[in-house]
C-alpha cells in the first residue's frame, strides 16, 4: 500500500512533439493557403491526388512561417512539382 501513494518519485520530462504534429496558426498566416486546398478537396471528391500543388503551397507557407519544421519538398514528396534546377533548364533550351 505504501506505493499508492509515492507521487513524487516520478518526474514529467517535457519532450517535443512527434513529426507531424505541429502548432496551429493561431494568426491566419496560411489560411488562404488552407482555404484554397480545402476548396480543392471539396471540387474534387476529397481526391488528395488533384490536389497536390495546392498541398505543396500550404506546407511552403507553414514551414515559411515557421509554423513546421522546414523539410525538402522531395523529401514531402513533391519532387514531381519541384521547379528543375537551372542549369537543368538552360541545357533543356538549347538546340
Amino acid at each position: 500500500m505504501s506505493t499508492a501513494m509515492n507521487f513524487g518519485s516520478k518526474t514529467f520530462t517535457p519532450r517535443p512533439p512527434e513529426k507531424g504534429a505541429f502548432p496551429l496558426d493561431h494568426f491566419g498566416e496560411c489560411k488562404a493557403f488552407k482555404e484554397k486546398f480545402m476548396k480543392c478537396l471539396r471540387d474534387n471528391s476529397f481526391d488528395n491526388s488533384m490536389c497536390r500543388l495546392q498541398s505543396k503551397d500550404y506546407l511552403e507557407c507553414r514551414m515559411d512561417h515557421q509554423l513546421m519544421t522546414k523539410e525538402p519538398l522531395a523529401k514531402l514528396g513533391f519532387r514531381d512539382l519541384m521547379d528543375p534546377p537551372s542549369n537543368q533548364s538552360d541545357r533543356d533550351s538549347k538546340p
